[in-house]
């Protein structure tokens, strides 16, 4: 069974960093795309980044490139997401994503969800 836990939010101040872990587990993962979506109240779930297990593709949304770097281990089982001059409005649940078969990935086409950790980020 297919399982993404992630860890790793909490409460910070703005301008600092987060780094977000999503261990993964149940398949080889080896032909998927791992992203990470997020999630603010009252607001959509959006996409922020994804990894390509195989061909080494990353791809980030628009607002987050620069502030957010999305890797992966060398065992290739764990996901991270650096957030850095992290800002009052990335506050938000961010939650692991996995598409099997890889390519695009959107929040509807995602095939499973992890929990979700929550970010804080004061002013």
């Amino acid at each position: 069974q297919v399982q993404l836990v992630e860890s790793g939010g909490g409460l910070v101040q703005a301008g600092n960093s987060l780094r977000l872990s999503c261990a993964a587990s149940g398949r080889t993962f080896s032909n998927d795309v791992i992203a990470w979506f997020r999630q603010a109240p009252g607001k959509e779930r959006e996409f922020v980044a994804g990894i390509s297990f195989t061909g080494n593709a990353i791809y980030y949304a628009e607002a987050m490139k620069g502030r957010f770097t999305i890797s992966r281990d060398n065992a290739k089982t764990t996901v991270y997401l650096q957030m850095d001059s992290l800002k009052p409005e990335d506050t938000a649940v961010y939650y692991c994503a996995a598409k099997i078969g890889g390519g695009v990935v959107t929040r509807r086409n995602v095939d499973y969800w992890g929990q979700g950790t929550q970010v804080t980020v004061s002013s």
